[in-house]
């Protein structure tokens, strides 16, 4: 009798065993992620807005997830961006310097040569461990990770497509949209990316092989910063632009025309005000056919590689935002109000896929004000003092207002500059290009914007953001004590140019 029963109860223990798999293989393709209720929050979108968004909402107590279908978070930044294209920028800069520059510092180098494979795969290391470093943080702070694409069923239930299959949906009660951007494609859509001789920023990151010729569309940031790679790695680079100035959106004229000259010094070429119109592939290489920007005769050119780096674009597709009555602008972008609401309730959205300026660390700003509204009813953002850094070298890096801007406002405004040929600090490395520029309204002294073109620009630029946000003026900067010898005196210097006179120079 003993022995029936206990096989009765192996055979009942067998059973539940089957039905608790049954039900987590159920769960896993057409359940709930979380069976505790819904979450507070759940960001959509694991990129530098989102991840932000989704440590910040789990640090004020939110129960949170964060649903990113790249398979490793980070987004376009980490993964196939900012955060490669840093590495072989410093990594591209290490080998022309030594090739190019050691000889004068007193360091006999011979026999250099370039192991693109090696440099290939310290930017993917570099990559690899940043990415895992945010799983680890998701992990501490308690944020749930799932690996998938979103789309809305309605306001406050999304269904995910898990990359490892099935399908499951999570309710809640906050989402924040931070899907990011994408590469826009050559408009009108006569130039294919393939990523392998037309490519875009992503495909210039994996060359396999240094181009004798490229050609860079676009004299933005992304294409005057992938064009320094490859040119200083050896290749032939021509940058067209349709503008009559490289740099971007934002750049001040002079810093512009400046930093030109010095691209053009390191073997960079420049044709401005130039369109282009096609771009056809013939026996291995790649002929583009060029106008002037108002039209003229037609010109050809050749490459080996071309670089298409036009801009990025909202990138929202797969979720179902019509289904929810999320609102798009004429350019792809979900509309949101200083709250970063969008047209539906309980619906937020922050970073590219929304208005300013497609940088990571403005995305991260807006995911922490976003959640601070969610959880405290007020957020911060000041749009004013969002920085721009250009990482070639020289670096270039600016924040606030331009010249031009301020002409054109009729704004009176008091002009400060200092160059780094007369720091100390930049003398001793050998550094000496460039420049900082204050511009500082003419009756109160108050700083309207910085310019930066020289060594460390980068990191130098974080004082000004400081100084803009807190309203100082350039007489706070110049009475403030600045360590010597430091490239940061010139910092101190061209502020003291602005409300007085420096004294170096």
């Amino acid at each position: 009798m003993l022995t029936v029963q206990r096989a009765s109860q192996r055979n009942a223990a067998r059973r539940l065993r089957e039905a608790t798999l049954q039900v987590a293989r159920w769960q896993a393709t057409r359940g709930m992620a979380s069976e505790s209720g819904p979450y507070d929050a759940v960001i959509i979108g694991g990129g530098p807005g989102g991840y932000v968004a989704a440590i910040k909402a789990a640090q004020q107590g939110l129960k949170t997830a964060c649903i990113e279908k790249r398979g490793s978070l980070g987004g376009t930044c980490l993964n196939v961006g900012c955060i490669p294209s840093k590495a072989m920028l410093n990594n591209s800069h290490m080998y022309h310097q030594t090739k190019h520059d050691l000889q004068r510092r007193g360091i006999d180098v011979s026999d250099v040569k370039l192991n693109l494979t090696q440099m290939l795969k310290a930017k993917n290391d570099s990559v690899a461990g940043l990415t895992k470093g945010i799983e680890i943080l998701f992990k501490q702070n308690k944020v749930d990770y799932i690996k998938g694409a979103a789309s809305f069923v309605s306001p406050n239930r999304i269904s995910v497509q898990l990359n490892d299959g099935g399908e499951t949906e999570v309710e809640a009660k906050n989402v924040i949209i931070a899907t990011g951007s994408e590469v826009a494609p050559f408009p009108g859509g006569a130039i294919e990316i393939d990523e392998e001789q037309i490519v875009s920023s992503t495909g210039a990151l994996e060359l396999q092989k240094v181009p004798e010729k490229m050609v860079v569309i676009g004299g933005g940031i992304i294409g005057l910063e992938m064009g320094s790679v490859w040119s200083r790695l050896g290749a032939q680079v021509t940058v067209v632009e349709f503008l009559g100035g490289i740099g971007g959106a934002g750049i001040d004229e002079e810093i512009a025309k400046q930093f030109q000259k010095s691209l053009q010094k390191q073997g960079l070429k420049f044709l401005l005000n130039t369109k282009v119109l096609s771009a056809e592939k013939v026996d291995g290489k790649v002929t583009l056919k060029t106008e002037a920007a108002k039209g003229g005769k037609e010109e050809t050119l050749e490459a080996d590689v071309v670089l298409v780096a036009v801009g990025r674009r909202p990138y929202t597709k797969g979720l179902n935002l019509e289904k929810v009555g999320v609102e798009l602008d004429n350019k792809g972008r979900i509309v949101i109000d200083d709250q970063f609401n969008t047209t539906a309730q309980h619906i937020k959205c922050i970073g590219d896929v929304t208005f300013g300026p497609m940088l990571a660390h403005k995305a991260e700003e807006e995911g922490i004000a976003a959640v601070e509204y969610i959880k405290k009813g007020h957020g911060h953002v000041n749009y004013h003092a969002i920085p721009s850094v250009v990482y070639t070298h020289p670096e270039v890096a600016w924040v606030g207002k331009t010249e031009q801007e301020l002409k054109a406002a009729g704004v009176k405004y008091k002009v400060g500059k200092f160059p780094f040929a007369a720091n100390s600090r930049a003398k001793t490395n050998l550094d000496m290009e460039g420049q900082v520029k204050f511009l500082a309204e003419a009756e109160t002294d108050r700083i309207l914007g910085v310019h930066i073109i020289g060594p460390n620009a980068g990191e130098m630029i974080g004082e000004a953001v400081l100084a803009i946000e807190y309203g100082a003026s350039s007489e706070d900067v110049a009475r403030t004590s600045h360590a010597h010898p430091t490239l940061s005196e010139a910092f101190k210097e061209a502020a003291m140019a602005a409300y007085d006179k420096p004294i170096h120079f």
